[in-house]
């Protein structure tokens, strides 16, 4: 009985050091958990933008005619072109759609370069840490990807044709400031944009555990650390 008494103290000290390290995820389930979340929240984006209407009725990525032409599109609706100002929007939202299918392959391999550092910091970091490693790891690449598909779908919807309608019947009114004609590199930029909005609020939703977003036991154990450590450096 006095040895089982004896004992008792070091089962409760080791239960607690296991409960304790069990808490604690390693390096290894820190780096498969964002890994595995990242990779689930860009797909989703990616997959979301590029239906259809992905772009064109999502209020917070929907791409508008350029700040120059909006100035404009007013002017160009009293000269009875609102039908071509629509159809060059909705080509604009089209483009956007159709490109941002190719995004998946580019976020995969930019998590898969991920070092140890980058998956602390991100971890750890602003809660839109990740966006921002994606838009310095990526932009180049989807504008590469994105700007011919999106050339080619505004010529296959005529988008490229009423904007280029509305660039210059505009440009022909006197004393206004010129147009550029040339849409395919303004619509690359904001389907871009439009993406990292999206991937933005999947990171959000996930470090909220917003949706069951935190959707497995490594994830779930991993982002509840994360909230610990954050609160306390808070």
């Amino acid at each position: 009985m006095k040895k089982l008494l004896l004992l008792l103290p070091l089962l409760v000290i080791g239960l607690a050091l296991s409960s304790y390290a069990q808490i604690i995820p390693t390096s290894l389930e820190i780096g498969t958990a964002l890994k595995q979340a990242l990779e689930q929240g860009t797909i989703k984006s990616a997959d979301q933008l590029s239906s259809v209407d992905g772009f064109f009725k999502n209020a917070a990525v929907k791409i508008l005619l350029p700040p120059e032409a909006q100035k404009a599109e007013k002017t160009l609706r009293a000269m009875g072109m609102g039908k071509i100002c629509d159809d060059a929007i909705l080509g604009l939202n089209r483009a956007a759609e159709d490109a941002v299918v190719q995004a998946k392959p580019i976020f995969v391999s930019a998590i898969k370069k991920m070092t140890l550092q980058d998956v602390t910091n991100i971890l750890l970091g602003q809660q839109d840490a990740a966006t921002q490693y994606f838009k310095v790891s990526t932009t180049t690449n989807l504008t590469e990807k994105f700007q011919p598909i999106i050339q080619a779908s505004l010529n296959k919807v005529n988008a490229t044709r009423y904007y280029t309608i509305l660039a210059n019947t505009y440009n022909t009114v006197p004393f206004v400031r010129k147009i550029n004609p040339d849409i395919a590199n303004y619509a690359t930029l904001k389907a871009i944009d439009g993406l990292f909005i999206e991937i933005a609020v999947q990171e959000l939703s996930i470090r909220k555990n917003i949706g069951m977003s935190r959707s497995t036991p490594l994830l779930k154990k991993v982002f509840d650390f994360a909230d610990k450590a954050l609160s306390k450096k808070g």
